[in-house]
């Protein structure tokens, strides 16, 4: 197995346990549902379909690895740019459902300014740079 190949399947991995991750978040959602736990069903709906989402762009990404122009490290960057923030949506999307708040703008409200915070520097702006290397990477001829 040569190194691509290492990264693919480790890419492959961090997919398969976000996936398994974004499935146990059923659990949480029925708790929500039924009032067992404090959270906004709406929210945690949201987190299991990050969770999914994620793993599925993941998968996309493991799979045309080899298909980019870059060398390993830059697959190696691309790996990680993609994994940490379809992670990071998962979770601060599990803290939003628990605090009820929306965080899709700073509104002055301190749990709600928190997670918009946290998405944006976590998840959104990380997401579109992956995005972004990634349609780089496939764009050009591999050298």
């Amino acid at each position: 197995m040569n190194e691509t190949q290492q990264l693919q399947r480790k890419l492959a991995l961090y997919a398969a346990v976000l996936l398994m991750i974004g499935l146990f978040t059923g659990f949480y959602l029925a708790a929500a549902m039924t009032g067992k736990v404090p959270a906004d069903p709406k929210m945690v709906v949201a987190a299991h379909l990050n969770a999914l989402l994620g793993s599925f762009w993941m998968c996309g990404v493991a799979f045309s690895l080899p298909l980019t122009r870059f060398g390993l490290v830059g697959q190696t960057r691309l790996v990680y740019a993609t994994t940490i923030p379809n992670y990071a949506n998962w979770a601060v999307t599990c803290l939003k459902a628990w605090w009820k708040v929306s965080g899709v703008d700073a509104i002055g409200e301190r749990y709600n300014d928190t997670i918009f915070g946290l998405l944006t520097a976590s998840v959104v702006l990380p997401s579109l740079v992956a995005a972004g290397i990634w349609i780089y990477g496939l764009a050009g001829k591999k050298p």
